[in-house]
This record gives C-alpha cells, structure tokens and sequence, in this order.
C-alpha cells in the first residue's frame, strides 16, 4: 500500500495543485467560454440571490446611481449590451415622480426634483416587488414637459434575469437598497456633469439655459450634496468617469457573468451552495489563478478561501437549542454544534483542507480516500483509513476542485457503503467545474455541495477553465510537507 501512496504523487488533476506557469505557452492554454462572452452549456435555467419559498430565485438586482448627467444610464446600456445573452430589463427612478398638482405646475420653478420625497418610492417598492416575484409590471411614463404621469400610457416590464434599477436617489431609502444585489456609484466630475444636463434639458425636455441654471444652484447640487453624495458610503463599486471607463465596466459584467452561471446550478440543484461573493473574495480568486503569484501567496490566500467554505460547510450542519448564563448573570439562548462530525480527505489534494477543518473544528478526526487509477484499463485501487463509527457521524468530504466528478462520486459511493446516510455528507470544495457538479448531484441529490465559485467548464484534458493550476500539497513548506511546484 505504501508502493500505492507513493505512485500517487505524479501528476493528478483532480487536484488543487500549483503547476509551473512556463509548462504551457500562451497557444496551448484554451480560453475560457466565458472570455469571449459566449454563454455556458448550462446557461439554459436562470434564477439568482436567495431562493423564494417555491424554489425558484429571486432575479440578480443592480442598484446603480451617481449625480445628475453623471452618465448613469451610458452605464447601464453598456451593462445590458454586454450581458445581450441573459434577460435584463432597466428601471428608470425618474418614472416615478409624483405628478404635479395645478398650483406647483404654475411655479413648476420652485419645485424641487432632486429631493426624496419628490418621488413615489412605495409605489416603485411595489413594482420592484413583482419584478423580484417573477410577475411582470406596467411602469408609469413621465412626461418631463407637463410634469405629470402620463394616466394612460405605460410600459411593460416582465420578468428577468438581472433588474437594473437607474436613478440620482436609489440608495436613498434602506428599503430600495435592500433590494439590492450589487450597488454601483457613477463619479463624474461636477462641470462634465453640468454640461451635460445643459444639454438633456435643452434638447430633449425642452427647457431654456437660464431656467436650468437657475434649477441647477438652486435645487441640483445642494441635492447632491445632502442626499447622492452621502450614498456613496453604500456602494460596492464606485465608477470613476462614468461610461468612459470600459476597464470598470467589464469587471463588473465579468463579475455578474460569474454570479449568473453560478446560480444557474443553484437553482438545478438547491443542496448546491455557492459562498456569497464580495470583491474582497473575488480579489483573492483573482490572486491564486494569477500564473505569476509567489508561491507564499498562493499558500496564504487560498488557505484564506479554503477556511471561507469549511466556515460556510459548518452552516449546513444540524444544531440544538442550548441557554447559557453569561458573565453579566445574564441568560442567552444560543445553539450547540453538532458533536458527531468527521472529515474525510481525498489524498492527495484534500490534505491541503485539512488544516483548515483542524482551526474550525478543535479535535476533530479526520479520515483519507485515496483513489488511484492503475495502467491504463481503467482499474482503479480504492485504500481509506475512517473512523469506526463513521456511520454514525456527519461527513464533511474535502477536496479542493470539483473536476470531472469521478473520484469524487466514488469517495461517495464508499461512505455510503460504509453507512453513512447520503444527507449527512457535505462535499467542501475551492472551485467546481459545472460538468463536476451534474456528474455529482445527479448521483447523490441529496449531498450538499459547498464551494466558493464555480468555473466555466472543463477543457480537452479535463482541467478546470479557468482553473488555477494544479497544486501538489506533499512537499515541505506546505500542510505539514513542502510546497513544489510540479515539473
């Protein structure tokens, strides 16, 4: 068995194991699907954020605001532009002024525009709240020369994908915001965005130059300055120079690219859990696939991530009610951890979770797989070392990629063997290729997967595209052996 554990070592690449970037040259790398903006194989279902009590979710909603003519909807078009493969529809804040009455249309002058509550905001809750539900809404139209809603024409909004909601105070009001998925912020210089609105309302709403002056010092940008500016704390992207900065924009539609592809499997498949993405860990993916990062640095943020679905796996498992008395005397109804737990790597590359598990989970015993495939007729050795009473404990398999599945369903298929219930086994994983996922949660539906992205898909020779490589655990700096980079 030892002669076994040792041929194991060669190249595997199930595995999260770092590969020398100068093994392949820039032709022999394949692109991503994604790169070109082509849809994935699983793109046909669609739904986002949180599940709704149905099973369907929740469409992905982009709050996106900034000062007047700060080229807020410029931002938006080119978002739907380049999302042209999903369903996308834009709300414009600006149809959902109150109508004016007959005295304030005669000193329409006077009216302030840019203040909250010149807006109808429950009204624009109560549409946003069918979009979200999947129902489809007649939008009021606003006609900007009379000032007034235009009684018998609307427009029709039905369900999508992604809602993208435009305006100067959508992040004004708690309840709008917490709509909200991603929220964006367009900073654009003060005199661009005056010249601009020059324009708008001379041209399109028919206003003289004086009268928009006169709005602009009196109303506009005291506005700006008590209300939009300080939402700007809110925001998860700030965008500086408004449609002009294409390199902001595509990261961003990289980004909901990502979240769209995610969720499109979440919604197949609702024990498939993704860790919920922020920039800070978006920027670490984007630290560890990166072919040049120092080997300490790939080390240190992906044991990073590696602890963020190990902390979210824990979530997943059963709890009990339990009161304790704090040391104010005090009482406090809390929850007690599941006891019966266990992990089980599959070697080599689940070693590299074991550390992790280990911080989360003090004394916790953890058990190993190995799979090993034997010459070339597909014969494969399966050798595991688990606790005795694993049938009676909560499994939380580790490996770091979810490739094509095959080892991984068949770790499954030997705990199951061993007794240990298909629900009680929650699968941690780095980065899951979608075909790893089918390949999975079509076999065992009721496992949990856990992961903190899911890629593209697999290439010609299986890896994960994008991917980040393959990593070998057994050497001496890293997991209690050392780090190499493989040949």
């Amino acid at each position: 068995m030892e002669d076994v554990m040792d041929s194991a070592v060669g190249p595997h690449f199930s595995g999260l194991r770092r590969l020398d970037s100068r093994r392949f040259s820039s032709s022999s790398v394949p692109s991503s699907p994604s790169a070109n903006g082509d849809a994935t194989p699983d793109a046909a279902a669609r739904g986002f954020a949180s599940p709704k009590a149905d099973g369907t979710r929740r469409p992905f909603v982009i709050g996106v605001t900034g000062g007047t003519a700060s080229g807020k909807t410029t931002v938006c078009d080119m978002i739907i532009q380049q999302l042209h493969d999903h369903r996308v529809v834009l709300v414009n804040q600006d149809s959902f002024y109150h109508g004016l009455t007959e005295e304030q249309s005669e000193n329409v002058q006077d009216y302030n525009f840019d203040h909250p509550d010149a807006f109808d905001t429950d009204r624009l809750l109560e549409c946003m709240g069918k979009l979200t539900s999947g129902q489809s809404v007649n939008i009021p139209i606003y006609d900007f020369k009379n000032h007034r809603q235009c009684s018998e024409d609307f427009r029709k909004v039905n369900a999508s994908d992604v809602i993208i909601l435009e305006g100067i105070l959508v992040f004004h009001d708690q309840r709008v915001r917490d709509l909200m998925d991603m929220k964006i912020f367009v900073d654009t210089d003060a005199d661009i965005r005056l010249a601009r609105r020059l324009r708008r309302d001379t041209v399109e709403r028919g206003r003289d130059v004086t009268s928009v002056l006169d709005q602009y010092g009196r109303f506009v940008k005291p506005a700006f300055d008590d209300f939009v500016l300080p939402s700007k704390k809110f925001a998860d992207v700030i965008i500086p120079k408004g449609g002009d900065n294409h390199v902001a924009i595509d990261l961003i539609v990289q980004h909901i690219r990502t979240k769209l592809g995610q969720h499109n499997l979440c919604k197949i498949y609702p024990n498939v859990f993704v860790v919920h993405t922020t920039f800070q860990i978006r920027g670490m993916h984007t630290l560890i696939r990166d072919r040049d990062i120092t080997t300490p640095d790939f080390v240190f943020y992906s044991d990073r991530l590696i602890r963020l679905v190990v902390e979210h796996g824990l979530g997943h498992l059963p709890f009990t009610e339990k009161q304790v008395i704090t040391p104010t005397g005090s009482v406090y109804m809390g929850v007690d951890f599941c006891k019966k737990l266990c992990g089980v790597s599959i070697v080599r590359s689940g070693e590299s979770m074991e550390n992790a598990l280990r911080a989360c989970c003090k004394g916790i015993k953890i058990g190993k797989i190995l799979i090993h495939r034997i010459g070339d007729n597909g014969q494969q050795l399966i050798y595991h070392k688990l606790p005795m009473d694993i049938a009676e404990r909560h499994v939380l398999l580790l490996d770091p990629v979810l490739g094509t599945g095959n080892s991984a369903n068949q770790a499954i298929e030997l705990l199951i063997r061993k007794g240990v219930p298909e629900d009680r086994i929650i699968f941690l994983t780095l980065i899951s290729a979608p075909e790893g996922v089918h390949c999975v949660c079509k076999r065992f539906p009721l496992l949990k997967i856990v992961t903190s992205e899911i890629d593209s898909g697999l290439n010609d020779e299986y890896r994960v595209i994008p991917g980040l490589g393959e990593y070998d655990p057994y050497s001496k700096k890293k997991y209690g052996t050392s780090l190499r980079y493989l040949p």
